[in-house]
């Protein structure tokens, strides 16, 4: 057990691990509505919508991503999802925090003349990422998937 007077603390691995992590390549969101899902991170959150068939699918069937920077997001239509997938594969369980490099006031008055309802009291919180301290904005994409 690692022990820490700070408000973080990073445990080291108790045995060697199998291999060394570089990225994410891509995540899997499970939606109610590809067509509303598609319509909210393209139009609300810029990202590019991409149809594509995947080589080991014998039957073609066509599957949607969203693509920003050098990240994906897979689409799979509740009940319908392709395998293997989640043990519990269900719209509305995920929370997602994107970086931008709008400043994020311009976001938050873009959120809310689009109609988006703002979390938090509508406002601009501070929170902790990944890498740093950062200023954020909550919403809900249409499954209620925290962003």
């Amino acid at each position: 057990m690692a022990l820490s007077t700070s408000s973080t603390s990073t445990e080291v691995p108790s045995c060697p691990p199998i291999c060394t992590l570089s990225s994410l390549d891509h995540l899997v969101l499970t939606v109610k509505s590809i067509p509303a899902s598609i319509n909210f991170y393209t139009n609300i959150l810029g990202m590019a919508h991409q149809s594509f068939t995947s080589p080991s699918d014998p039957t073609g069937s066509s599957r949607h991503a969203l693509l920003f920077g050098s990240q994906k997001i897979n689409l799979h239509q509740a009940g319908k999802e392709f395998e293997p997938k989640a043990a519990t594969a269900l719209p509305g369980t995920a929370d997602l925090c994107f970086l931008t490099e709008d400043d994020v006031e311009t976001v938050l008055e873009r959120l809310k003349e689009k109609g988006i309802e703002v979390l938090e009291g509508g406002k601009v919180v501070r929170r902790t990422g990944a890498r740093s301290a950062l200023r954020s904005v909550y919403v809900r994409d249409p499954d209620g998937n925290l962003i």
